[in-house]
């Protein structure tokens, strides 16, 4: 295995730790999942509060059926609301609602405090020279093949 292989996975263990630490405490605490907070603040930052399937879809790393079960589950929630596009009647969009910006609100500095408690935990199992060499391994086969 290379170098720059090795770190990858590294780093991969590292990402999959904290993701699971934050998920497991927000569906402990919030009964929501770590792709639908996520989909929250998206939807929250958006223009009008709204996205188009497909782009929370992109913005989330998630093919179309997971996104519409993901929505499903906002929607039965009562976070989101589906509306038809006034231009294209195919197209579908998400819509925050009051009750999924209350949601947002409540778990967000619980979000925060799980990513610190994780991030204090993976510290660990990574200081941050680890962290910094696990980049720099992975960068250096960049710089050997650009040059």
């Amino acid at each position: 295995m290379s170098l720059q292989s090795a770190a990858w996975e590294r780093l991969i263990y590292l990402i999959d730790f904290v993701e699971n630490f934050i998920a497991k405490e927000m569906q402990r605490k919030h009964n929501i999942g770590l792709s639908e907070f996520r989909a929250l603040k998206f939807l929250e930052v958006a223009k009008d509060s709204e996205l188009r399937m497909q782009e929370l879809a992109g913005l989330l790393g998630l093919n179309q059926s997971s996104v519409t079960r993901l929505v499903g589950r906002l929607e039965n929630n009562g976070y989101t609301v589906r509306d038809l596009c006034p231009d294209d009647k195919r197209g579908i969009y998400t819509v925050l609602t009051n009750r999924g910006r209350k949601r947002l609100s409540e778990a967000r500095n619980d979000y925060d405090s799980a990513l610190q408690s994780a991030l204090d935990q993976a510290k660990d199992k990574f200081n941050a020279a680890d962290v910094l060499a696990l980049t720099n391994a992975l960068s250096a086969n960049d710089k050997v093949e650009a040059g």
